[in-house]
């Protein structure tokens, strides 16, 4: 492999789609939380924390699923060779490391907040990946907790505390249904996700039930007087999409999780929209 092959691959580990969007997520919540323009150092410190911990965590669970990679993504970097094993695990300690450094420039309760997430990330790779439902469920969180930690950076957690509900109820939807495409390879590496423990098709239902659920309490940002009436105006196209992608994954769950994701970009978007919204009517 070429140099140029090695850097493609390391940044492929990092899934960069995955990175910006965790990073948008921190930087919502830090506007969220009214701080953005009283606090730019902050906002930018947990911004880019937020990116490099994803990273990282990306790059450690391809390095745990090399194996598993080989049957379902044999084009991700590990299993084509344009990383090694060992290079993948040293990469990810770096961009630990660096995140970590700029955490620790945080308010206590975002550190806090980083201190848990790691921890959760290591659990994760651990012990919780393959258990039917509680590996979905803190990866729901640690999406979620993106939020909160961008909040906490300018000192107010309050406001994304529901938009941490909202985000981890969408992703759990997500990842359910990303375990049923992927199911043939956990079921060869010996995994017991949820798809493998109660059924494809069940699995499918609960994911449902969640969305429904996320989609019933979209409202509340609104409601609670976090955002104008503009965030309603988009939140529910994005949760159209989101029905209709669930409807999808009963045929195709590749296309449904795809559509599905689109569908949480575009809610992300009514935060900011919403949000920015009500500092144009309070001035």
């Amino acid at each position: 492999m070429t140099a140029g092959e090695t850097i493609r691959g390391l940044l492929e580990l990092t899934r960069p789609v995955n990175v910006l969007a965790a990073s948008v997520l921190t930087f919502i919540g830090a506007f969220v939380a009214g701080g953005l323009g009283s606090y730019p150092l902050q906002t930018s410190a947990a911004v880019a924390a937020t990116g490099l911990a994803v990273g990282a965590g990306n790059a450690i669970n391809d390095y745990f699923d090399r194996e598993i990679d080989r049957i379902n993504q044999p084009d991700r970097a590990i299993p084509r060779g344009a990383v090694s094993p060992r290079g993948a695990l040293v990469f990810s300690v770096v961009l630990f490391a660096a995140a970590v450094a700029l955490a620790l420039t945080l308010p206590l309760a975002a550190l806090a907040v980083a201190g848990i997430n790691l921890l959760a990330l290591v659990a994760y790779t651990e012990y919780f990946k393959g258990l039917p439902g509680l590996g979905n469920a803190l990866v729901a969180y640690l999406v979620g907790s993106t939020f909160l930690f961008g909040a906490a950076a300018v000192g107010e957690i309050g406001p994304a505390v529901v938009l941490f509900a909202l985000a981890a109820i969408a992703t759990l939807t997500r990842e359910i249904i990303k375990d049923v495409e992927d199911i043939e390879g956990d079921r060869e590496e010996g995994l017991n996700p949820l798809p493998i423990a109660i059924g494809e098709r069940q699995s499918l239902y609960v994911a449902t039930a969640l969305l429904v659920i996320g989609v019933i309490a979209s409202p509340l940002p609104y409601v609670l007087g976090y955002f104008e009436l503009e965030y309603l105006l988009l939140v529910l196209p994005a949760n159209a999409i989101m029905i209709v992608a669930v409807y999808e994954s009963f045929e195709d769950p590749t296309i449904g999780q795809t559509h599905l994701k689109y569908g949480t970009f575009l809610a992300a978007l009514a935060f900011i929209v919403g949000r920015a919204a009500l500092e144009v009517n309070v001035f």
